[in-house]
């Protein structure tokens, strides 16, 4: 909220004008974390059930056994890897974890290496305090509450420090092969674009995938969706030269091939 300055007025009626008069500038909102949409355009229809099943087939010939690009070890070092990646990337949280699973790979590792020697091995990545006191309070969580082993709901998972929903299925998805779609940036991105599943929010655009994705495609589904929201369908400038299912994309504005 703007900040107001009073001076004092002799007169209580002039005072009283003058102050009706101000008003605090609205705050901004928050953009809503969509895709972005051409000026004078309409959001399209999602794609019917028919492309978006051409879609994910298109998707398994191109890569049938797609891997997240996280380096771990183990369940428990994909979890720490996960949570130091939020609001960083993977590239920067790979540079700095092999010095640290070559120390501690287990909670009770992690736990006799102390805050402070994480918090040194970690300070690379973005916001390193919280995910170096997080790291230690979820490895004394793992150890206390669930027998030094990663556990394998949702539930259980978001009860530990620094883990939310899209931290819990990441491992669910990668380390226990439970069908869990993880919306990141570039999932909540492409599902907007195409779109497939449009939403607000990361939890309304995870539902419509789910319901929408075949059962056959769900295991690998969010790791095509990140890989191709990464390389291919980038925030600001999406390569649809290069797309292969720019056909049955229904973005309005396509990228044109900078090297026709």
């Amino acid at each position: 909220m703007a900040r107001i300055t009073r001076t004092k007025v002799s007169n209580t009626k002039t005072a009283g004008a003058k102050a009706s008069k101000i008003r605090p500038k609205p705050t901004a909102k928050a953009p809503a974390a969509r895709a972005s949409r051409p000026r004078g355009t309409r959001w399209p229809k999602p794609v019917p059930p028919e492309a978006v099943l051409e879609i994910f087939q298109r998707f398994a010939a191109a890569n049938p056994h797609p891997r997240g690009e996280l380096l771990y070890k183990n369940p428990f070092t994909l979890l720490i890897a996960v949570v130091l990646s939020a609001q960083a990337t993977d590239a920067g949280v790979n540079k700095a974890t092999p010095a640290l699973f070559a120390l501690a790979d287990t909670p009770e590792k992690m736990l006799a290496l102390g805050e402070d020697k994480v918090r040194d091995l970690v300070k690379t990545i973005g916001l390193y305090r919280a995910k170096a006191k997080n790291i230690i309070g979820l490895s004394r969580a793992l150890i206390e509450r669930f027998g030094s082993e990663v556990p394998r709901t949702r539930e259980e998972l978001e009860t530990l420090p620094g883990v939310g929903r899209k931290t819990a299925n990441v491992v669910l998805n990668n380390a226990f092969d439970q069908p869990t779609i993880a919306v990141d940036t570039h999932v909540f991105r492409v599902s907007n674009r195409i779109p497939l599943a449009p939403g607000k929010t990361p939890e309304a655009v995870e539902e419509g995938l789910e319901k929408i994705i075949p059962d056959a495609y769900k295991q690998h589904a969010h790791h095509w969706l990140i890989l191709h929201g990464r390389y291919i369908c980038q925030a600001r400038k999406p390569q649809c030269w290069r797309c292969l299912i720019e056909d049955l994309c229904r973005w309005p504005e396509k990228t044109p091939d900078p090297a026709p």
